[in-house]
C-alpha cells in the first residue's frame, strides 16, 4: 500500500526494509531527542515520544491489513547482512518478517502507544516527566527489534535491552525504597533465567557449528541431532529447556514469578506496558518462535511449569486488597495459560492468548490507574461505589474484566476456549498427564472470582472511605481514550480478519465442544460465586477467612515464597559474602597485602644498610680510599732521578732471576 510512495522518496531500496527500519528506530531516535533535549522542549518533549511511537504503530497498520488482505498465514519476509566475518565464522544481524513478528508488532505498537498517550495524564507534574517518556521510547524499541529479529545473538541483545529498560521504568521512582528494590529484583531473577537461555545459547552454537539463525537451526535439526547426553537428558531437550529458562525469567513463570508483582511500584502506565505487550510478552513471543526446535520431553515441561503457574498465581490473587497487585497475579496466571497451551502443542492458541491479553490486561491496568488517579489508594477496601463517579472508567473494565473471566462474545473466551480445547486434546492422547487440563480449568474458574471480586468492590456498594470518595472524579479525556480503544479491541469481533490464522489450530470438534461448554461453566461458577460473597453477602469473606485462615494466612504470605528464597539462598548468599570479605579483609588485605609491609620494611632497610655500608663504604669508597693511598705511596718513588729507576730495574730483574731459578 506504501509500496509507490517509498520508491519514489528510496528509489533504490526495498521498501519493505525502509518500513521496518522507521517502525524499529523511531522510537530510538526519540529516545534519544527526549533523552538529551526533552527538558528544553515545548511540555518536556512528550510530543516526540508519542509521535516518534505513532509513526511505528501507523507503519504496522500498513503492515497488518497487508497480511489481512493478503489472507496469508505463511506469509515471511527475510533480510539479513553480514555483520562478523572471521575465516572460520560468521554472523549475520538480519529480520524475520512473518505473521508471528507482524501481530507482535502490532501488539507491541499499538499498547505503547495508548501508554505513551495515557502517560501524558497520567505523569502530568512529574519532575522527571521528560525522562520517564524517554525511557518508554528505549522499551518500545527493545521490544520491537527483539520480535524483529533473525537470530539468536541478535534476539539475546534486545533481550537484555528490555531487562535494562524494565529495571529503569520499575524503578523510576528511585527515591522510593520499595521502588528502588523492586527494580534491582526484576532485574537479578530475570538474569538467573537469562544465563540459562545463554547456556541453552551456547549448546545451540557448539552442537549445530555456528548456526544462529533461526531458520538455520530448524534446517539443521531437520536433518540430523544433537550429539551427547547430560543427567540423562538429550543435548537437544536440555538446550530447549535451557532456552526455556529464559521465557521462565522474562514470562515470570514459577519458580522465577516472584520479581512481577513487585513491579507494581512504577508508574500505573509501565505496568500496563510491561504486563500486556513488552517484558513479560517476550518470553511467551521465545517460545513460539523456538517451537519446532523444542523435544516432546521440553514441551511437556514447558506444559506443567505453564500450567502450575496458570493455577499457583491466581490463587494468591483471591485474597489480596492492592487493586494492581490483584492484576499483577492475574498477568503471572495468564502468561502460565500461554505457557500451556504452547507445551501441549496448541502454539496458534498459546500466542492468541498473548494478543488477546495484551488488550484486556493493558485496559485493566489502565483502568486501574485511572481509579488510583482519583482516590489516590490501590488499596480495594478504601474503594467502592464509584461507578457512578466514573463512568467511563467502570464500563472499559467491566469489559475487560468480562474478556479475561472467560464470557462469550469476547477475546478472552475466543483465546483462553482455543487452549483449554488444546489440553482436552492433549490428554486425550496422553492421558497421564490429566493434571494438566485440571489445572487450566480451574484457574479459569478462580480468574472469573478474582476479577468479579475487584469490579465488586471498586464499583459497587458504598464509599468505604468517604473523604476520598468526595473528591473522585472521572480521568481526563487523554486517560479515558486509551481505555475506550483498548476496551473496544477485548470483543472478539474485532479478531474475526484473523479467522483464516486461528482456524489452522486442529482441534478435534468434539473435544473444541467440550471445552466450551466446561469454560462457560467454570467461568459462570467463578463469576456466580463472587457476586454471593460480594454483592449479595451470602457468604462472608471474612468469615471464611477467619474459619480457614491457615489458608488465608498462606495465601496472604503468598506461599511465603519469598520468605523461602530468604531464608535458603539469600541468607546464604549474604553469609558466604560476609564469609569472602571477612577472607577479603583478614587475609587478603592484612596478611598478604599489610603482612607484607613490615616485611618490605625491613628488606628495605636491610638493603639500604647492604647498599650504604658494603656498596657505598666498602666497595665504592674503599675502592677509592685504597687507590688514593697506592697513590700517596707511588708517588715518594717518584724522585725523577734517572741512576734511582735503573738501580730499582736492575734490582728488579735479579729477584725474577732468583725466583725463576728457585723455581725451575
Amino acid at each position: 500500500m506504501l509500496d509507490p510512495f517509498i520508491v519514489k522518496l528510496f528509489p533504490t531500496l526495498d521498501p519493505m526494509l525502509v518500513i521496518i527500519s522507521a517502525i524499529l528506530f523511531s522510537p530510538l531516535v526519540g529516545f534519544v531527542i527526549q533523552f538529551f533535549m526533552g527538558e528544553k522542549l515545548f511540555r518536556k518533549g512528550d510530543w516526540v515520544s508519542l509521535g516518534a511511537i505513532f509513526i511505528s504503530w501507523v507503519l504496522t497498520l500498513f503492515l497488518f491489513s497487508d497480511f489481512v488482505h493478503s489472507q496469508n498465514a505463511h506469509f515471511k519476509w527475510v533480510m539479513s547482512w553480514p555483520w562478523i566475518a572471521l575465516p572460520s565464522f560468521s554472523l549475520g544481524m538480519g529480520i524475520l518478517l512473518d505473521s508471528t513478528t507482524i501481530l507482535m508488532l502490532l501488539v507491541i505498537t499499538t499498547v505503547s502507544f495508548l501508554v505513551h498517550l495515557y502517560s501524558t495524564g497520567y505523569m502530568q507534574g512529574d519532575p522527571r516527566y521528560s525522562r520517564f517518556f524517554a525511557y518508554l521510547s528505549f522499551f518500545s524499541f527493545s521490544m520491537i527489534g527483539l520480535v524483529l529479529s533473525d537470530n539468536l545473538f541478535a534476539l539475546y541483545v534486545f533481550w537484555e535491552l528490555v531487562g535494562l529498560s524494565s529495571y529503569l521504568l520499575i524503578g523510576f521512582w528511585f527515591e522510593k525504597p520499595s521502588a528502588a528494590n523492586a527494580s534491582k529484583k526484576a532485574f537479578i531473577v530475570t538474569r538467573v533465567g537469562d544465563v540459562g537461555m545463554f547456556i541453552g545459547i551456547l549448546i545451540i552454537f557448539f552442537q549445530t557449528n555456528g548456526l544462529l539463525k533461526f531458520e538455520d537451526i530448524f534446517s539443521f535439526l531437520s536433518k540430523s541431532s544433537f550429539n551427547g547426553e547430560f543427567l540423562g537428558l538429550s543435548l537437544l531437550t536440555l538446550a530447549g529447556l535451557c532456552i526455556f529458562m529464559g521465557a521462565v525469567g522474562k514470562s515470570a513463570q514459577f519458580p522465577l514469578h516472584i520479581w512481577l508483582p513487585d513491579a507494581m511500584e512504577g508508574p500505573t502506565p509501565v505496568s500496563a506496558l510491561i504486563h500486556a505487550a513488552t517484558m513479560v510478552a517476550a518470553g511467551v513471543y521465545l517460545v513460539t518462535r523456538m517451537f519446532p526446535f523444542f523435544t516432546p520431553e521440553a514441551l511437556t515441561c514447558i506444559a506443567y511449569v505453564g500450567a502450575f503457574t496458570a493455577i499457583f498465581s491466581a490463587t494468591m490473587a483471591l485474597t489480596h486488597n492492592d487493586i494492581k497487585k490483584v492484576l499483577a497475579y492475574s498477568t503471572v496466571s495468564q502468561l502460565g495459560y500461554m505457557m500451556m497451551g504452547l507445551g501441549v502443542g496448541a502454539t496458534i492458541a498459546g500466542f492468541f492468548h498473548l494478543v488477546t491479553h495484551a488488550a484486556f490486561k493493558a485496559c485493566l491496568f489502565l483502568c486501574s490507574g485511572s481509579v488510583i488517579h482519583a482516590l489516590h489508594t490501590q488499596d480495594l477496601r478504601e474503594m467502592g461505589g464509584l461507578r457512578k463517579k466514573m463512568p467511563i472508567t467502570f464500563v472499559t473494565m467491566l469489559i475487560a474484566t468480562l474478556a479475561i473471566s472467560g464470557v462469550p462474545l469476547f477475546s478472552g473466551f475466543v483465546s483462553k476456549d482455543m487452549i483449554l480445547g488444546g489440553t482436552l486434546s492433549f490428554v486425550s492422547n496422553h492421558p497421564n498427564h490429566f493434571l494438566i487440563p485440571i489445572f487450566g480449568f480451574s484457574a479459569a474458574a478462580l480468574t472469573a472470582f478474582y476479577m468479579f471480586r475487584l469490579i465488586f468492590m471498586t464499583f459497587f456498594g458504598t464509599a468505604r472511605d468517604s473523604k476520598k470518595f468526595e473528591h473522585a472524579h472521572e480521568s481526563p479525556f487523554n486517560m479515558t481514550l486509551p481505555l475506550i480503544i483498548l476496551s473496544l479491541s477485548s470483543f472478539a469481533i474485532v479478531f474475526t480478519p484473523l479467522h483464516f490464522w486461528i482456524e489452522q489450530e486442529e482441534i478435534p470438534e468434539n473435544i473444541h465442544h467440550l471445552a466450551t461448554v466446561l469454560s462457560l461453566f467454570v467461568a459462570g461458577s467463578g463469576i456466580l460465586l463472587s457476586y454471593l460473597m460480594y454483592m449479595k453477602k451470602v457468604l462472608n469473606p471474612d468469615t471464611l477467612a477467619q474459619r480457614f485462615k491457615y489458608i488465608y494466612n498462606t495465601l496472604i504470605h503468598l506461599y511465603w515464597i519469598d520468605e523461602l528464597y530468604e531464608w535458603a539462598i539469600l541468607n546464604n548468599v549474604v553469609r558466604l559474602n560476609n564469609l569472602l570479605a571477612h577472607f577479603d579483609n583478614r587475609v587478603i588485605d592484612q596478611v598478604m597485602v599489610d603482612g607484607w609491609a613490615p616485611v618490605t620494611i625491613q628488606t628495605s632497610r636491610g638493603s639500604g644498610n647492604f647498599d650504604n655500608r658494603v656498596i657505598d663504604e666498602l666497595l665504592v669508597d674503599g675502592t677509592g680510599q685504597m687507590v688514593g693511598a697506592s697513590g700517596k705511596q707511588t708517588v715518594k718513588i717518584q724522585t725523577g732521578k734517572v741512576q734511582q729507576y735503573i738501580l730499582v730495574g736492575l734490582g728488579s730483574v735479579c729477584v725474577l732471576l732468583i725466583l725463576l731459578t728457585l723455581i725451575l
